[in-house]
């Protein structure tokens, strides 16, 4: 089969199939552990039930092979393909919180031209292709207006102080720490998608990602370029489908968040300890 290659109708294709794992999606709530990780992760039965099942189904529909977080797939650099999270916010959805969904983004060539992040759990969804507009839940809204920092909501990645890795715990502290004192509004949301939307739909002004999977981040870094957010690494270069991180913000925002975080430093040269995150 020849792939498609309209953006509208692959983004609504895509939309369909994500509308269709709703109530499997919802009954699975609360699911436990069935794969460990690693020392901080896990999969539920309902991660390996809907990647195979929407791998499946994606492939059928539009002849584009997916590579998604539980089974992997084909090189995200190269040609067309699916990048697929099917429960983004793992631990929330398995403690019954709501702020959990899946992601979906399509991949030319690494570079991501359609973003979907469906939240069942509070009835959102947000979609864009490249070169559209932010729509949430069908309808497209208005770009992100520029705004300061110290107005806004601002979205961090997960916080273990004793963590070590790229990004250690005691930078993540820092970051806290500096943001803080010119907004007190953070939240840490414990899921990429979530922020990356609630970013590109004006309810964050700015979101900082410490991880860099592909899964989680382009179909979030899709939705920010639409609503006409700026999106870099934590280092303020060009995000791409290989950055270790992430920082989506509203124009203005943008600026402030990275400035504050390039005067903290490479995060290499931060003190750490503990396990790896």
């Amino acid at each position: 089969m020849t792939p498609p290659r309209d953006l509208d109708e692959l983004l609504a294709i895509a939309g369909g199939l994500l509308d269709g794992i709703h109530e499997q999606f919802v009954a699975g709530v609360g699911s436990p552990s069935a794969v460990r990780k690693g020392w901080s992760d896990f999969a539920t039965e309902v991660d390996l039930a809907l990647e195979k099942r929407l791998t499946s189904e994606l492939f059928e529909r539009t002849g584009i092979e997916v590579h998604g977080e539980e089974f992997g797939g084909p090189d995200v650099n190269t040609g067309l393909v699916w990048v697929l999270d099917p429960v983004d916010g793992t631990f929330n959805y398995s403690a019954g919180l709501p702020s959990a969904g899946t992601l979906l983004a399509l991949l030319d060539d690494g570079v991501p031209v359609l973003g979907l992040t469906w939240l069942p759990l509070i009835g959102h969804t947000y979609a864009a292709r490249s070169g559209g507009r932010l729509l949430v839940n069908g309808t497209p809204v208005a770009p992100l207006e520029s705004t300061n920092l110290a107005s806004s909501i601002v979205g961090l990645g997960a916080l273990n102080v004793n963590s070590r890795g790229r990004i250690p715990g005691s930078y993540r502290l820092d970051v806290l720490a500096e943001i803080s004192k010119v907004s007190s509004r953070i939240r840490i949301h414990g899921s990429t998608g979530v922020d990356l939307a609630f970013t590109a739909a004006g309810i964050l002004g700015g979101a900082i990602v410490y991880g860099h999977n592909a899964w989680d981040n382009a179909a979030g870094v899709a939705l920010v370029r639409a609503a006409g957010g700026v999106v870099t690494d934590l280092a303020g270069k060009p995000w791409t489908v290989e950055s270790g991180s992430v920082l989506a913000a509203a124009p203005g925002v943008h600026g402030e968040i990275l400035d504050i975080l390039n005067s903290l430093g490479d995060p290499r040269d931060s003190s750490s300890g503990g396990p790896t995150s």
